[in-house]
């Protein structure tokens, strides 16, 4: 947004790409002095197109001798010769004021909201699935199936306990990247924490499902470069705008896509919860779909 009076100029950035930003800011730059240098040129050729016209008006000696006993003709010609302004062919100052960061702000600002939602992903999928995993290998599992209990009352279970330490979990890097790594948050911190809970209890759902696959800790860590790191990759933190549409299409499956937009928008404009609707129900259909793909994963185990 730029503000123009008289010879200031206010351009307030939104500064969520710095890259962007310093683009903008010599794109200004260079259009200010080029207004300046057109406003100097226009000068100097009314002040050369004054002294030709003053040249010939004193090119013969019978002039100059009027101009001499005329003072006040004298005064005339002279107050007719522009001069130069220095307010008007001086450069337009350029105040700048950023909405998120400021002058130094670097692309470590721009992705950092996503990476906070990455790691909350990472490690809860990782606590979630191996906790299971051992649960599952040690033979408790297995004795819990021997009961009466339903396997959707096991499943329930397992995402209260465990979601109360990926709640937790989520709290704790969202107030160290705010208090230890100094990251400004424009918008609600508690918005923040919601959309990472949200993508935990993602995380914790696809971490059980894929705990009752696998049978080793080793093949739990395989499923990190299949589940975890494209995540990342198609979480909007790598521009995907000159890729194909159908690259750009897969991005919808991944749940860190729609956590990774809300987050920067909470960050870094300050929009509200309610602007994230849509990126809010997809997260809630991923814990809706993944939870019952868990429950029904247990019939390998129990039948009924």
């Amino acid at each position: 947004i730029l503000y123009h009076h008289d010879q200031k100029i206010d351009a307030i950035y939104s500064n969520t790409d710095p890259s962007k930003t310093t683009m903008i800011k010599n794109i200004l730059q260079g259009a200010t002095t080029k207004y300046t240098l057109t406003i100097l040129g226009k000068t100097i050729k009314k002040i050369s197109l004054a002294n030709i016209t003053m040249q010939n008006k004193l090119m013969n000696q019978q002039q100059a001798t009027i101009l001499k006993n005329n003072p006040k003709m004298a005064q005339k010609i002279k107050q007719q010769t522009p001069k130069i302004n220095n307010q008007s062919i001086s450069n337009p100052t350029v105040h700048n004021h950023y909405i998120y960061g400021d002058s130094n702000s670097t692309y470590f600002n721009k992705i950092i909201p996503v990476l906070i939602g990455f790691f909350v992903f990472m490690f809860v999928f990782l606590i979630s699935g191996i906790s299971l995993l051992k649960e599952r290998t040690s033979g408790t599992l297995d004795r819990m199936l021997a009961t009466p209990v339903k396997r959707s009352e096991i499943i329930f279970g397992y995402m209260i306990s465990y979601g109360i330490l990926a709640i937790v979990q989520s709290i704790v890097i969202v107030f160290f990247a705010i208090w230890v790594m100094n990251v400004q948050v424009v918008g609600s911190i508690f918005s923040m924490i919601i959309i990472n809970v949200l993508l935990a209890l993602v995380a914790l759902t696809i971490g059980l499902l894929l705990s009752t696959l696998t049978t080793s800790d080793f093949q739990m860590m395989q499923f990190i470069p299949v589940i975890v790191v494209p995540q990342l990759l198609f979480s909007g933190l790598v521009s995907l705008d000159s890729m194909g549409k159908w690259v750009q299409d897969i991005t919808y499956i991944f749940p860190l896509r729609y956590a990774g937009d809300a987050l920067n928008g909470i960050v870094m404009s300050g929009e509200s919860l309610g602007h994230f609707g849509g990126d809010i129900i997809a997260l809630l259909i991923f814990i809706i779909i993944f939870t019952v793909a868990n429950v029904l994963s247990l019939k390998r185990y129990r039948k009924v």
